[in-house]
C-alpha cells in the first residue's frame, strides 16, 4: 500500500473576509447596518452577559435569592459533621432511635464544651441530587432552629428513608418539622432543658 499525504506546499491561507469576524486573526468585531432589513424583523445579536439558564422572558420574575423565610439563616458551618472518620464514629459508637422516614444516630463527642455539630445522609436511592439536596437544605433549616434544645456535646447524623422527600412535598415544610420533632423527642433529645 502506498503512503499517501497532502502536499501543502502549494497551499495559501485564506484571506479573511470584511464581513464576518475572523477568529484566527482576532477581529471579533463586525460593522453591522443599522436600518432593518425587513419591517418587524428583528436581528439576532449574541448577548455574552446572559444567563443561559435564567427565563427567556424578559418580564419574568427573577429566580435568584434566598428559597428560605426571611430571617432563618443555614446550619453554621461549626453545627455541621463533614469528615467521613466523624461519620463513622457516630455510626459505629453511637444511639439509635428511628421513626417511618428518618433515622438519628447521636455519639458523645470526649470533649464536653462546644456545640451539636449535625451531619445528614440521604442515599441515593432516595433520588437525584437536587431532590437529595433540597432535602438536606429543609433538615439544616429545621434543625438550626432547634440547636438550643440539643445537648452541645453530642455528634448527630440523621439518615433520609426512601419516600421522604415525596411525602414532605405532598405535605408541605410544617410537615417535615413535625416529623424532626417526633425523631428528636424519640431520642429525648428534643425536650427544653
Amino acid at each position: 500500500m502506498e503512503n499517501s499525504r497532502l502536499d501543502w506546499s502549494g497551499y495559501t491561507r485564506p484571506r479573511p473576509d470584511p464581513m464576518w469576524p475572523n477568529l484566527l486573526h482576532g477581529t471579533h468585531e463586525t460593522d453591522l447596518s443599522a436600518e432593518r432589513t425587513q419591517a418587524g424583523e428583528e436581528a439576532w445579536l449574541p448577548q455574552p452577559h446572559v444567563d443561559p439558564c435564567g427565563p427567556h422572558d424578559p418580564e419574568a420574575p427573577s429566580r435568584q435569592g434566598p428559597q428560605a423565610p426571611l430571617g432563618v439563616g443555614p446550619l453554621q458551618r461549626r453545627n455541621r459533621l463533614s469528615r467521613s472518620r466523624d461519620f463513622d464514629a457516630v455510626y459505629r459508637q453511637g444511639r439509635s432511635a428511628s421513626t417511618r422516614f428518618l433515622t438519628l444516630y447521636w455519639f458523645q463527642r470526649d470533649e464536653t464544651v462546644g456545640e451539636p455539630r449535625f451531619g445528614f445522609a440521604v442515599p441515593k436511592a432516595v433520588g437525584n441530587a437536587p431532590v437529595r439536596n433540597r432535602i438536606k437544605r429543609q433538615l439544616r433549616e429545621i434543625v438550626r432552629g432547634r440547636l438550643e434544645r440539643i445537648p452541645a456535646a453530642n455528634d448527630y447524623v440523621v439518615v433520609v428513608r426512601q419516600g421522604l422527600p415525596e411525602a414532605a412535598e405532598a405535605n408541605g415544610f410544617d410537615w417535615l418539622e413535625s416529623r424532626v420533632d417526633e425523631l428528636l423527642e424519640k431520642a429525648s433529645l428534643g425536650k427544653a432543658a
